[in-house]
């Protein structure tokens, strides 16, 4: 049988939310928050579906367009692993130890949020810019022998059609700003759960907040070596990912340097 409740005196704070007893109130309670995190979801699939638009490309504009094809130093299925399971999972055993339901559903809905917002603007942007990447010579000519129009000397494409497509998607970076959405929001989770605003003059936890942001910068500096991105891309992608970041942390959280910046209030949430 479970431990029975504790009791509760006057004047004390509330017990614990522990997921059993609040976790279908939270879900009621957020029930629409949920549901647009599924459009934002489909609209994300969508955007990666349609044809992003093809600027002109001219012949002289490929020179600077020659760079070398490269694989990516980090794939595109390791980024939903660091920025999105990899907070969830920090998120997860700071639940273990303080058993505040309503801190992890709003850190996991809040992260979520975040990836996904970034992740429509990115694309969004992606498809409507279609930039040209570093190497779209060997993606339009992965022979090495140029073809252009007659009179305008644009180019004229014999390569794969995927890779040519992922070839005009190069502003702004979404690795970078998937990272930053993800690992910025575990920044600002983890300075207000180490009070990393206290005054106290621990420079350990600033080192703690600041690790996430430097993996975020470094998958961007990766994007500009593997010649995928030019650096607007990355600069772009890092602003846009860490600004949706800030704004959903704060939404769901109070600022780490205010009094409540540890844990959220849930006592008005248990009646």
């Amino acid at each position: 049988m479970p431990p029975p409740a504790p009791a509760i005196r006057l004047g004390a704070p509330p017990p614990p939310p522990y997921l059993r007893t609040h976790g279908a109130k939270m879900a009621r309670r957020h029930m629409y928050d949920w549901i647009v995190l599924l459009l934002l979801a489909a609209i994300e699939v969508a955007l990666n579906l349609i044809t992003p638009f093809h600027r002109f490309v001219a012949e002289f504009m490929m020179e600077d367009l020659r760079y070398p094809m490269k694989p990516n130093t980090i794939p595109v299925w390791a980024v939903p692993i660091y920025a999105v399971i990899l907070p969830m999972l920090i998120f997860a055993a700071i639940y273990v130890k303080k058993k505040n339901a309503y801190d992890l559903h709003h850190a996991i809905l809040g992260l979520l949020f975040s990836v996904l917002i970034t992740g429509v603007l990115t694309d969004a942007i992606k498809d409507g810019v279609g930039r040209p990447r570093p190497n779209f010579y060997y993606r339009c000519f992965p022979d090495g022998v140029p073809n252009y129009e007659a009179v305008t000397r644009q180019v004229i494409c014999h390569g794969d059609a995927k890779v040519i497509k992922e070839g005009h998607k190069s502003f702004p970076s979404g690795h970078t700003s998937w990272s930053f959405a993800g690992l910025g929001f575990l920044s600002w989770y983890l300075a207000g759960k180490i009070r990393v605003f206290d005054r106290g003059g621990h420079i350990a936890k600033l080192c703690v907040v600041i690790l996430p942001l430097l993996f975020a910068a470094m998958v961007a500096v990766s994007r500009v070596a593997d010649y995928w991105h030019h650096w607007q891309d990355v600069f772009a992608g890092g602003i846009l990912g860490l600004v949706v970041a800030s704004f959903c942390y704060l939404q769901f959280f109070p600022h780490p340097a205010s009094k409540h910046g540890t844990f959220i209030i849930y006592s008005g949430l248990t009646e």
